[in-house]
């Protein structure tokens, strides 16, 4: 088999049972967006933006009903504390490199404003992963024309993966890790619903596909075993269900909780964060809590496939000084199939 870069799915590792939207990602949910900046200079220069933008706010309706949930607060995540407070998104979200968060929140601030103008008050949603391993992460590159390129140039196309905006110097599990997303549709309070998960993978732990164990010292015993700094996952789910941001704060723990099954460490230095909301029209009541099971179901899914995908996608790649290799399929797919593992592939 030859190691050109793939998802999960192409290897025959699938996830649960439930099916998956068109794409099989974030941008299956009507309405949402992916765009991304990408910035490397072959050397020490791998960073960039990824924006997750919901068409939904616009002229009329200037909220969405979301929520965060911290699994370890060892980040910076700005905008966190108003969704805590209002249960409301009114940005589209942004991920970036640690210390660039506060240039990208600057220039998403100013896209808002030029949205509003006569508004007085702004709640920019950005987070970040520390891609600093592998990137000069203290040069700050990210410049207001990357995350407005990256605003304006989202699509409800298949996001790309891997080595891409926000991914493009992350590491995750022993690997070089990225940007991954996934989607899952389900069937709750007799009507169809559509879960989508966007990830930017940057965490410590033992890489583990379908509950089998692929640590990287014996996938590729000479890897650099180096750690990186400041490991860290974010997380975003975004869904038509009719949820309120009560219920978002449940699908975002659930999120965080899927990292579990692809081996995180959740060490002391990861700022684990997952953000959720939905685009259901305001004049839908939330359904049941006693229904809600299926979106439970489609969160964990999707997010643990993202994550998959984040690495499968992801190419060998080098800077500073150091080397996050991607993982190599054919030795996934060998294991995963001696473990009787592996669905058929067409």
């Amino acid at each position: 088999m030859n190691e050109q870069r793939c998802r999960a799915r192409d290897l025959g590792v699938v996830v649960g049972p439930l099916s998956t939207g068109r794409h099989n990602a974030i941008t299956d949910v009507a309405g949402i967006l992916v765009g991304h900046t990408t910035i490397d200079d072959g050397a020490d220069l791998h960073t960039g933006v990824t924006a997750v933008v919901p068409s939904q706010l616009g002229p009329g309706r200037w909220t969405l009903p979301a929520a965060v949930y911290s699994g370890n607060g060892h980040g910076k995540l700005v905008g966190s504390t108003q969704v805590d407070e209002l249960g409301v998104l009114e940005s589209p979200v942004l991920l970036t490199g640690t210390l660039s968060v506060f240039r990208a929140a600057d220039a998403l601030l100013g896209y808002l404003m030029d949205r509003r103008p006569g508004e007085l008050s702004f709640n920019p949603l950005v987070g970040e992963t520390n891609d600093g391993h592998l990137s000069d992460i203290r040069r700050r590159p990210i410049t207001e024309e990357h995350v407005l390129a990256a605003i304006t140039r989202a699509s409800g196309e298949p996001p790309a993966e891997g080595c891409v905006g926000a991914g493009t110097g992350t590491s995750a599990l022993g690997f070089k890790g990225g940007i991954g997303t996934s989607s899952r549709t389900v069937r709750v309070a007799d009507r169809p619903a559509t879960v989508g998960a966007l990830v930017q993978s940057n965490f410590g732990g033992v890489l583990t596909a379908l509950g089998v164990p692929l640590p990287v010292d014996e996938l590729i015993p000479d890897a650099d075993r180096t750690e990186s700094p400041g490991n860290s996952c974010m997380i975003v789910v975004a869904t038509d269900a009719p949820l309120d941001a009560r219920q978002l704060g449940r699908l975002a723990r659930r999120a965080v909780f899927a990292m579990g099954r692809v081996g995180a460490s959740y060490s002391n230095a990861s700022g684990d964060y997952a953000i959720a909301f939905s685009t259901v029209p305001p004049d839908q009541s939330p359904i049941p809590d006693g229904e809600i099971n299926p979106v439970f179901a489609a969160v964990m899914d999707a997010v643990e496939e993202a994550l998959l995908n984040s690495l499968f996608a992801a190419t060998t790649t080098s800077g500073r000084g150091h080397t996050s290799y991607a993982v190599p399929h054919r030795a996934v797919v060998e294991r995963l199939s001696a473990a009787g593992r592996l669905a058929a592939r067409a």
